[in-house]
């Protein structure tokens, strides 16, 4: 357990639920009504940002002990889910009911905890906006692959061009051309639907 104040703790156990899921699990899309906010426990949550039209962008990934900001604000602002959010591998996931979040900024622990992980977002959201306002495709294209790759504790990739393009909101062609630059500049080896990190991620 993350949290340490006894009174804290007895209501997240009273409280909260504990559920698995399996690698590109969907935990929620865009549209749906939040009921819990989740804490993972175990594994690894991505998530994206999803536009009525379909259109995604990647944001950043949950890891143990970390909740989801984007899911914190809707549920605060009455909102549906703007965010898909989806299982990167084996996840272990903490549900607390949503109507319990706000009641529980009593205890100095827990506003510590949303507090702290919503700054980490913001910083993480930052990144993402420079990385799309100010910096070429490649440099967004290497980001995530190395997010990818330090989420699932891997240098391989099996993914298409297709999933990227998707995730990156950009076009397959543009992927692959890049792609193929990094290959040749020795930063990847691509193989068949597979993409090896060749540098230090």
């Amino acid at each position: 357990m993350i949290f340490r104040d006894p009174e804290l703790v007895e209501e997240i156990n009273k409280a909260g639920t504990i559920k698995s899921f399996e690698k590109d699990d969907i935990l929620i899309k865009p549209g749906d009504e939040i009921l819990f906010i989740p804490i993972v426990l175990k594994g690894c949550i991505r998530i994206i940002r999803s536009d009525e039209d379909g259109n995604e962008v990647f944001l950043y990934h949950l890891y143990p002990g970390q909740t989801c900001a984007m899911s914190l604000t809707c549920c605060q602002a009455g909102k549906k889910s703007m965010i898909r959010a989806i299982a990167e591998d084996h996840t272990e996931v903490l549900q607390i009911p949503v109507q319990l979040t706000s009641d529980w900024y009593k205890y100095a622990e827990w506003k510590a905890y949303i507090s702290n992980n919503y700054n980490n977002r913001f910083a993480e959201l930052m990144q993402v906006i420079d990385l799309i306002s100010f910096s070429n495709m490649d440099k967004q294209l290497l980001h995530y692959i190395e997010e990818r790759c330090k989420a699932l504790h891997t240098k391989i990739l099996d993914i298409t061009h297709q999933q990227i393009a998707d995730e990156l909101h950009t076009h397959r062609e543009a992927i692959s051309r890049l792609l193929r630059t990094m290959e040749q500049k020795k930063m990847v080896k691509l193989g068949r639907n597979s993409i090896e990190l060749l540098q230090i991620v």
